[in-house]
């Protein structure tokens, strides 16, 4: 029966799992808790293909246990029923460590079904999720667990692994393959962090090579090409590259501002991408300089009648056009200010000064006494606009940007 490389030289010993030390190294805290042999329920959190099952398999065999794996993908209440009745028999006397993965597709009551056997020790958890736990597990089970982050495996580390998978499928073969210069480190770089399809990688080119006796640089790169792209549109990748497009923008750097743009790009999402750019304008260009606005808007509407590849164009002059202009919060600040005090209830009547006249029935009319700016010297008049009750509210302040001060001189000179 075929078994997949990835699968036959998993690790066995801590010693051998490629990256995580920040949490498996000599004094890395999970490490430590392994070598104690006193197994807490835990949540391992992180990308796929970073040894997250690895791990747990390891732990089990250290532990005195029967291990019960279930994927939330598939399993259902029923699947958690057989194991509970195991419990307190032959099959596990000395209770079960639950392999638990991709927990976050078990639903509230699923979850809360382990949670006696969890609380008295007969069950202990150990679950995976590829998604923040603090979004996706349900409190009962996350204040029972200690949750530690496996991170992307470095370039690095994943090409110990190739190198280590490369030896093992020249050992099946009478002649073994040459690598031309470059294609392990290609195949480290290409995974984004995932050393299963590092490993899947190598046994694919060495299944093509059958008939020839190297592996070139151009196959691995072909194999390689969109590996790196960690993306899930509904999961926290997705997420998190909007957000440091945003942030980017915000911070007025271009250069990390397109590399997030190419990120989206080449994962598909050119609405994700325009949405974010369109509100940047706004949001964080704002009143510094207003024409962003517009122009911003030309850009994304030609990027959309253009479609993929060539948004990235329109898309590139918006993106660098807002990391390099001039920044200003204050309508966003001035906005929520508002909203918050809406929302508070702070609102009052509208002045009668205000009000539409032409509401007034036959037989009600009242005098408005509104005053009409435009019949005044600079076309404005002292009157009040807020409802009584926020009488003096100020909201917006102007901000220390170019166009924001010669608006508040202007004002300032008209209002004296």
């Amino acid at each position: 029966m075929y078994k997949p490389l990835a699968d036959e030289i998993r690790p066995a010993s801590l010693d051998d799992v490629v990256g995580q030390r920040h949490i498996l190294g000599r004094n890395g805290m999970l490490r430590r808790i392994v070598e104690s042999g006193q197994i807490p329920n835990m949540i391992f959190y992180g990308p796929s293909g970073t040894g997250k099952t690895t791990v747990a398999r390891i732990i089990a065999e250290r532990t005195n246990r029967t291990l019960r794996k279930l994927n939330a993908t598939t399993a259902g209440i029923a699947d958690v029923k057989r194991i509970i009745d195991e419990l307190d028999t032959f099959l596990t006397p000395g209770g079960v460590l639950l392999y638990l993965d991709e927990i976050q597709y078990f639903n509230k009551k699923q979850q809360q079904s382990l949670l006696e056997f969890i609380e008295d020790g007969r069950i202990t958890l150990i679950a995976s999720t590829t998604e923040n736990p603090y979004f996706y597990v349900f409190n009962a089970i996350l204040s029972r667990s200690t949750v530690f982050e496996f991170k992307p495996i470095t370039p690095a580390d994943a090409e110990k692994a190739v190198l280590r998978a490369v030896e093992i499928m020249n050992s099946r073969r009478e002649t073994p393959l040459a690598l031309e210069a470059g294609v392990t480190a290609r195949i480290a770089s290409g995974c984004g962090g995932d050393v299963r399809k590092a490993i899947n990688a190598v046994e694919l080119l060495f299944t093509a090579a059958w008939d020839r006796d190297t592996i070139s640089l151009d196959d691995a790169e072909t194999i390689s090409q969109r590996s790196a792209m960690r993306y899930d549109r509904e999961g926290d990748d997705h997420f998190d590259i909007l957000s440091a497009l945003m942030k980017s923008l915000r911070g007025s750097d271009p250069d990390a501002a397109l590399h997030y743009l190419a990120r989206l790009l080449e994962a598909g999402d050119l609405i994700g991408a325009c949405r974010r750019i369109l509100c940047s304008a706004s949001e964080d260009v704002g009143l510094a300089w207003p024409q962003a606005v517009p122009i911003v808007k030309a850009c994304v509407d030609s990027a959309l009648q253009l479609g993929l590849p060539e948004a990235k164009l329109p898309l590139a002059e918006a993106v660098i056009l807002l990391a390099t202009a001039p920044k200003s919060n204050t309508g966003v600040m001035a906005i929520d200010k508002a909203w918050a005090d809406v929302k508070a209830g702070k609102t009052g009547s509208i002045p009668r000064e205000l009000q539409n006249v032409h509401a007034d029935g036959a037989g009600f009319e009242r005098e408005q006494g509104y005053k009409y700016p435009h019949d005044y010297p600079g076309h404005w008049v002292r009157q009040q606009y807020l409802p009584d009750e926020l009488r003096g509210v100020k909201y917006y302040d102007y901000g220390d940007n170019k166009t924001e001060q010669a608006a508040k001189a202007y004002w300032e000179r008209i209002k004296k």
